[in-house]
């Protein structure tokens, strides 16, 4: 359905709200597997998503009508395969920007996508892409974010944090979306004209422990390591003893603790 609210030249434009799903990104997927004729910019919003995913199938749990969680259907064709995680630094920078207008300082992109507040975990990002003749034919962008919840149960109490939580207040959910699809309509249309290196300047200099010693895990051992660099492809660069190490998703973990 048309949206009026949103002042995109495409991103929102078309969104379609849910009050139940499964994963914002399956439903979309399906929508695109099906062949139906939607446009570049389509967001999938739903109140209630109740087996979202993350990085390498990770779950994804949102307090049902409290959070942000919505897919967005973009068509990046001008991106070559290798460098598609290009796209995946743009949405996370015009996240953050989006946000820090909110919450001001105090916001990271943790590798590869999450977005952090301190040593919490606000939201998260999960790129899906259809490739089809070796080009990139569209990529589900499916977005959790956490807004209004007020509490996190168990293990979550420590790890995951709110904008409600550093703001004390609620936001209009609705509102929000749309402050965020603005952002990410810039910072596309910036990487569609090529000029990528902004971007990835901007992306580093939000990384979460950038340029900080701190402890990371691998095949249960602990080092310590500084994050130097983000390659196109998403590989990690980490300087460590043993000189730079490179490594792609979920091959090494955060212990969270700077040394």
């Amino acid at each position: 359905m048309q949206n009026n609210t949103f002042s995109t030249l495409f991103v929102g434009q078309n969104l379609i709200k849910l009050s139940a799903v499964d994963s914002t990104n399956n439903f979309l997927k399906r929508m695109v597997s099906n062949s139906e004729p939607l446009p570049e910019g389509t967001v999938i919003m739903a109140e209630n998503q109740y087996a979202g995913r993350g990085q390498a199938e990770s779950s994804w749990l949102a307090e049902p009508g409290k959070n942000l969680t919505f897919s967005l259907l973009l068509q990046p064709g001008f991106l070559p395969l290798g460098s598609q995680f290009r796209l995946n630094m743009a949405v996370s920078v015009a996240i953050q920007r989006a946000l820090k207008a909110l919450v001001g300082e105090g916001l990271t992109i943790k590798w590869p996508n999450d977005i952090y507040y301190g040593d919490q975990k606000l939201g998260g990002i999960l790129i899906e892409n259809m490739v089809s003749g070796g080009r990139i034919k569209a990529c589900i962008i499916g977005i959790g974010l956490n807004v209004n919840q007020e509490v996190f149960e168990g293990d979550l109490g420590s790890r995951a944090g709110s904008v409600y939580q550093i703001l004390h207040e609620h936001v209009n959910l609705i509102w929000l979306l749309t402050q965020i699809c603005s952002h990410i309509e810039a910072a596309y249309l910036k990487l569609r004209e090529g000029r990528y290196l902004t971007l990835r300047e901007e992306y580093l200099e939000c990384l979460y422990l950038f340029h900080t010693n701190a402890l990371y895990r691998q095949n249960g051992e602990l080092f310590e390591g500084r994050i130097v660099d983000v390659s196109d492809t998403g590989f990690l660069s980490l300087e460590t003893e043993a000189g730079i190490k490179t490594y792609n998703f979920k091959e090494i973990e955060f212990i969270n603790q700077p040394k």
